[in-house]
């Protein structure tokens, strides 16, 4: 059903949907209503290419979780969390293809060889809207299989349909012991999300934020990009989504998780702004 209401309220689709009205009205008694439609959808679609609102909505996803500046001597596992390959473009040309999110599996193989003791974890089941596919984790065994990796060192997770359920699954999996050290891989954007949810199912990870679509800085530069900043807004607008969702559904304990640095740093700060007020 979420899905299915973000089909509909996606910006690219709902501007669409807006603009398909006001053209509609303009032949019927709803006329000027129709060209105030067509003058707002215009407008935010100049917006968009001007300015960076879609950047800006992905920046403080990406910049929840720094990247690791050092890992332990000793991982026990690797998680990386499917969306690498293109599901669709792969059963039509029956070959393997990465997706936009491809960096996920290249930074698993760089672990990988890092850490040639870790057990390897692809959770990778179907979540697409409309027919089924065949799932990540099943292109993912033969992309192991042609990449030479050990696949006694692997186990696939084939049957979540969220994130959520990524990491309920794979926690039934492994059976992780306490003490143990897992990373966890998949987009910055999505590093937040994830990490909420694993903390959820009591599964403490190290997150390995990958794929980063951003600097990292609020830089009000203009331009004219229209495409790749609505690609941008639709991408962090449907992470802001999840996150509220996950929330609501108590699939997460906090709206929007941090990493230990950053609360430690928000906790200082909250905490030197009460004892300035009470001076």
């Amino acid at each position: 059903m979420v899905k299915q209401v973000w089909f509909l309220i996606k910006p690219g689709n709902a501007l669409l949907l807006l603009l398909s009205a006001g053209t509609i009205m303009l032949f019927g008694r709803w006329r000027n209503l129709g060209q105030k439609l067509i003058i707002l959808v215009v407008a935010i679609l100049v917006c968009l290419a001007v300015f960076p609102l879609g950047t800006w909505s992905l920046v403080p996803l990406e910049n929840r979780f720094p990247a690791p500046e050092t890992l332990p001597e000793h991982i026990d596992g690797i998680i990386v969390l499917g969306g690498a390959f293109d599901q669709k473009l792969i059963l039509a040309r029956r070959q393997l293809i990465l997706s936009d999110s491809g960096e996920r599996i290249f930074a698993l193989f760089h672990l990988a060889r890092r850490f040639p003791k870790a057990r390897i974890v692809y959770a990778g089941g179907e979540n697409s809207l409309g027919s089924k596919r065949l799932g990540d984790a099943i292109p993912a065994k033969g992309f192991f299989s042609d990449m030479g990796v050990d696949f006694g060192r692997v186990v696939l997770e084939p049957k979540a349909r969220n994130t959520y359920e990524n990491a309920v699954f794979t926690r039934q999996l492994i059976n992780p012991v306490r003490g143990q050290q897992w990373v966890l891989v998949t987009s910055a954007w999505h590093i937040p999300r994830a990490i909420g949810v694993f903390r959820k199912v009591g599964w403490s990870v190290i997150p390995y934020p990958v794929d980063f679509r951003t600097q990292g800085a609020y830089k009000i530069k203009l331009g004219f990009n229209l495409a790749g900043e609505l690609e941008r807004l639709e991408l962090g607008m449907q992470e802001w989504t999840a996150l509220a969702h996950y929330r609501l559904r108590g699939w997460c304990d906090e709206w929007f998780p941090a990493s230990d640095a950053v609360a430690y740093h928000a906790h200082i700060k909250d905490n030197g702004s009460a004892k300035g007020d009470s001076d």
